[in-house]
């Protein structure tokens, strides 16, 4: 299943009046099946879950699900794809609200990091776990999106520290990542305290 494919299948028909009722119920109940889909992969491993139990976790029949997907796999695509173009969207947007101030955009880029680690740990475990059971072209375009989003890292530390190599502060990228993106699954520390004790950490490693 290519890319292509998933996002044909999976996206809303639009609607030339705006969204009705319909659509706003198909879209909720997409969104449905993509949160339950994160959590039973993320628990059991993409390859140990059926379409029926993932209907049935949302509260739709298996055979529904086709009304969203067309198979199990674009699932897999529309969660890891979207939640890549969503990192990316957002840290651009991060970076334009700071305008040229790098170490505020420094700062919002940690700040966006940790809230979407909170709130999507089921997907990064999704993404540790299943990245390979993506068809090649989709996980070429995840693989896209988050080369470009490490980018936009690497240009806001290199206004930081211009004497300092790319290649370093990429380094110092993935090293923040890693930071992030573990903590969620074992801290049991709350969220507001678990969110200020990585941003501290964060900014500390990406500019000691």
């Amino acid at each position: 299943m290519s890319m292509t494919d998933a996002r044909a299948a999976a996206a809303p028909e639009p609607t030339p009046g705006g969204a009705t009722a319909r659509d706003r119920a198909k879209a909720e109940r997409r969104a449905a099946l993509l949160s339950a889909a994160a959590r039973l992969f993320a628990e059991r491993g993409f390859p140990r879950v059926s379409l029926d139990e993932l209907g049935a976790a949302a509260g739709v029949s298996g055979p529904a699900v086709y009304k969203h997907f067309v198979s199990k796999q674009s699932v897999l695509a529309a969660i890891l794809v979207e939640a890549s173009e969503g990192l990316l969207a957002g840290g651009r947007a991060v970076i334009g609200a700071a305008g040229a101030d790098a170490r505020a955009a420094l700062e919002g880029l940690v700040a966006f990091h940790v809230d979407f680690a909170l709130s999507n740990a089921d997907v990064i475990r999704v993404q540790d776990h299943d990245l390979d059971s993506l068809a090649d072209d989709d996980r070429h375009a995840v693989r896209a999106l988050q080369r470009q989003y490490v980018e936009l890292w690497v240009d806001v530390l290199a206004r930081l520290r211009p004497a300092e190599a790319r290649v370093a502060l990429r380094t110092r990228a993935h090293a923040c990542f890693g930071l992030i993106n573990s903590t969620p699954h074992s801290s049991r520390a709350g969220a507001r305290v678990t969110r200020s004790i990585l941003e501290a950490m964060a900014l500390a490693a990406l500019t000691a």
